[in-house]
């Protein structure tokens, strides 16, 4: 009986060691995540009739060829359920002034990627192009 006693409290000791862990990886890991994410500096470009445009102005990273990567938000003129913020990890292109959408989402934990980045031209895009003339002229 002493055996059974021992085997069945050994069980129960790894199973609460194993869920007062989980529980205190939850408790520090995510504020330690939070407190570890740098924060945002947003630089706007001038608004069109469909909305804002901010970058990300501490995002800023060199690629290997060249090209500048950053962080925009497409902030729409009229909000609801279907339109809200969008977040686009773009490249730039500051010599031939394009530009491709590396990933886009709607929060930094809802992003999915752009499964064709190609360069693209902005076609007079208002916000696209004072993304590009912004980022170009501030890496500089």
């Amino acid at each position: 009986m002493n055996y059974f006693q021992n085997k069945f409290l050994s069980i129960i000791a790894k199973k609460l060691s194993l869920i007062l862990g989980l529980f205190f990886m939850i408790l520090f890991i995510i504020p330690i995540k939070q407190l570890c994410a740098l924060p945002h500096e947003w630089v706007e470009v001038p608004m069109s009739e469909f909305g804002g445009q901010l970058w990300d102005r501490k995002s800023i990273k060199i690629n290997k060829d060249g090209s500048v990567r950053v962080l925009s938000k497409f902030i729409p003129k009229n909000k609801g359920e279907i339109t809200q913020d969008i977040l686009y990890t773009m490249d730039i292109n500051c010599f031939e002034k394009s530009f491709r959408d590396i990933a886009v989402g709607t929060d930094a934990l809802n992003n999915y990627l752009n499964n064709n980045p190609d360069w693209q031209d902005p076609n007079g895009d208002k916000l696209i192009m004072g993304v590009i003339g912004q980022v170009c002229d501030f890496k500089d």
